[in-house]
């Protein structure tokens, strides 16, 4: 187990200090306590303040402490894919099959994977990619897109992934995006993404990183002394597609290959 690097006191800080004992527990610092220990989690307080906690994880919670072993991981959905019935599983993700192996279209290309997991496709393998689309294949539940948007720390789990999801997805967007005026404009070409008009903001478009993990990312640019703005909204259904780390891998993994991009566009 990862030793968390932060104290009782640091998580006291940013509690109510009510000692409302809603956590199940005598008083706040009891459940600062349990916190570092890892009895308890920051979801168990209801009255926890979701900016300051976005701030305490931003500054605290190190990548140990929530990335997982990409290599174990990525053997266990492997494994999972043996018990899949494709078939079935198909029609539900937006996917096709043929023979053994399933197709799915992310970001205007085709990946391909059989049942052992092995991914190929018609374009430069993206090695991040193939995590997500497994965790997408084999995940339990499956649900359509509902055209309602939703934030990260709307999606189950993503309250305590938030911090690392603002430093590592919409805050270096948000710079790639100042530095590279051109570069969101140019992601809806690249990646059969969608511009919209209906959201208010110098930007605002609609990709597809999962056939039914729509992304739309929200842009303001900075104007006078005002700092620009970029937000991630997610459809609702992304809720119930797909598990919280596997969506913070997706994001992040994009976020880094839209930076190699503005890198060969400057």
């Amino acid at each position: 187990m990862t030793k968390n690097t932060f104290k009782p006191l640091d998580v006291y800080k940013i509690l109510p200090q009510s000692n409302c004992q809603k956590c199940l527990l005598p008083s706040c610092l009891a459940f600062a306590a349990a916190i570092v220990a890892g009895s308890k989690k920051f979801k168990d307080c209801p009255d926890l303040d979701h900016e300051a906690m976005t701030s305490f994880s931003a500054k605290y919670q190190s990548p140990g402490l929530k990335e997982v072993n990409q290599a174990e991981f990525l053997d266990k959905l492997q494994k999972k894919m043996a018990g899949i019935d494709l078939a079935a599983v198909a029609p539900l993700i937006g996917a096709t099959v043929k023979g053994e192996t399933i197709t799915i279209h992310s970001l205007g290309k085709d990946f391909v994977l059989n049942r052992q997991g092995d991914m190929s496709s018609e374009c430069h393998i993206i090695p991040w990619v193939q995590a997500p689309l497994l965790s997408y294949i084999t995940h339990q539940s499956h649900a359509d897109i509902t055209g309602r948007w939703i934030s990260f720390r709307e999606i189950k789990g993503g309250i305590e992934w938030q911090g690392l999801f603002t430093s590592r997805c919409e805050e270096p967007l948000r710079q790639l995006a100042d530095n590279n005026p051109d570069l969101l404009t140019d992601l809806v070409t690249l990646f059969a993404g969608k511009a919209v008009d209906w959201y208010e903001a110098d930007i605002a478009l609609i990709l597809y990183p999962l056939p039914k993990i729509p992304m739309l990312i929200c842009y303001q640019a900075p104007e006078d002394d005002l700092q620009s703005k970029l937000t991630i909204f997610f459809d609702a259904c992304c809720s119930t597609n797909l598990h919280i780390k596997s969506i913070f891998t997706l994001c992040s993994g994009l976020v880094q290959m839209f930076a190699k991009i503005a890198e060969h566009h400057r």
